[in-house]
């Protein structure tokens, strides 16, 4: 059926007409007629608003670093469908996914004809599954969006981790903290533990009400764990990590913000609930793989002479923290930015923290369906150091063309996908 993958790729962009649509009916139903590959998993479900990335790489360096193979399922990808699934620091094969996704097709016919469509990401994540089922030790499934109604929520895991709760993907989630933490706390699962990395106590309470529903032990940061002493040397951040009935460890990661100081030492905690009963843990080595871990597009410096740093921060949350980052680590630098989001998400907020921290800013646009195009932004114009460019191939060039003179830094942010789009082009220039 797939016999090149110019086929796949065209399948797949026909399937988007199907839309997003939460729920587990479909998912369910091209489970079973593929023999639900999914329950022959051993599989730790991340969710959150931000954070699941980095969550997700800390937790495959530590467990790898144990000789775990571990099945890594995220989004979004910073290029093709196959970006999606990494066995290790392995994406699986165009070869591989195509001839899964032949053996599917039958089933994915048999649902279409009872017009219960598969959406792409739901094809996607059955296609994931098939894969681990027979390749990896453990499997990590980052949620897409949400948690209760997510295609992923057909799992039933040995361990979730919630890294927060914040205000994104409003439309499908709600409008306010509670109701997007009703959907996040949906992947907790009976008598299964849960870690969180969130503290804002409207959302904390309908997590804690899920657990105590599903009888799940809950283990929240500053109350079950914490991270004490925290240095910052040169590029790198150390601190203690210490909670009740557990040894304490030393950790230094390469990440940069207060926020990577959360989501490690959730993971931290993590694998401590896990080396009790169901892994074998080897703490020295995990702490090895925590200090190995980076991850593309979050606060990643992509040039150097002049420094180029790219970081996906994409809702008013994620702005938040990366502008913490900023502040923190370049104090007095000075700094121009480029900015680009989808038309989805709430730009204004984004851009009122933003412009007045930098000397210039670029607004731009990409080529992307959901991309805010430049004409929604023509009243910052008001702004003198605010400008519009509709050609940010043009911008980034523009940068690499600048004297080599580490006094001037230039960020990248707005969308995961730009940020993709952005970090493909340099590093293939």
């Amino acid at each position: 059926m797939f016999k090149h993958f110019d086929d796949v790729e065209a399948f797949f962009a026909s399937r988007q007409n199907y839309g997003i649509k939460p729920g587990l009916e479909r998912m369910l139903a091209l489970l079973n007629l593929l023999n639900n590959p999914h329950q022959a998993l051993q599989a730790i479900h991340v969710a959150g608003t931000n954070g699941k990335g980095s969550t997700v790489n800390y937790l495959k360096n530590a467990l790898k670093e144990n000789n775990y193979r571990v099945g890594v399922f995220q989004s979004p990808s910073m290029d093709d469908v196959t970006g999606h699934i990494f066995i290790n620091d392995e994406r699986i094969t165009k070869e591989k996914f195509m001839q899964i996704l032949t053996d599917m097709y039958p089933a994915i016919c048999e649902l279409d004809e009872q017009d219960n469509h598969p959406t792409e990401f739901e094809i996607l994540t059955v296609l994931t599954f098939i894969y681990f089922a027979d390749h990896v030790d453990i499997a990590i499934i980052e949620a897409g969006m949400g948690g209760r109604g997510d295609t992923t929520n057909c799992i039933e895991p040995i361990l979730s981790i919630i890294t927060n709760v914040d205000l994104d993907h409003t439309a499908f989630l709600g409008d306010t903290l509670p109701e997007i933490a009703y959907q996040k706390a949906g992947i907790i699962k009976d008598n299964t533990p849960i870690v969180t990395g969130e503290e804002k106590e409207a959302a904390l309470k309908v997590i804690q009400k899920e657990a105590l529903a599903k009888d799940a032990t809950l283990y929240q940061i500053h109350k079950d764990f914490s991270f004490q002493g925290v240095k910052q040397i040169e590029h790198q951040q150390q601190y203690q990590w210490e909670a009740p009935n557990y040894q304490a460890e030393e950790i230094a990661i390469q990440m940069l913000g207060d926020h990577q100081l959360k989501n490690s030492a959730t993971v931290m905690m993590a694998l401590k609930i896990l080396a009790k009963d169901k892994l074998k843990i080897d703490f020295a080595k995990a702490i090895v793989g925590l200090a190995k871990t980076v991850v593309p597009g979050r606060f990643e410096k992509i040039h150097k002479y002049p420094n180029i740093i790219i970081d996906g921060a994409h809702n008013p949350a994620s702005i938040d923290y990366f502008m913490q980052t900023v502040k923190n680590t370049y104090p007095s630098e000075e700094k121009h930015l480029i900015f680009a989001a989808f038309k989805d998400k709430d730009i204004p907020s984004m851009l009122e923290e933003l412009i007045p921290y930098f000397s210039t800013v670029t607004i731009t646009t990409f080529d992307h369906p959901r991309a805010a195009p430049l004409e929604e932004n023509m009243e910052l114009m008001k702004y003198d150091h605010v400008s519009l460019q509709d050609n940010w191939q043009g911008l980034v060039d523009a940068i690499g063309q600048k004297p080599m003179d580490n006094n001037h830094l230039y960020f990248i942010t707005g969308s995961l996908h730009f940020i993709s789009l952005v970090r493909n082009y340099l590093l293939t220039r």
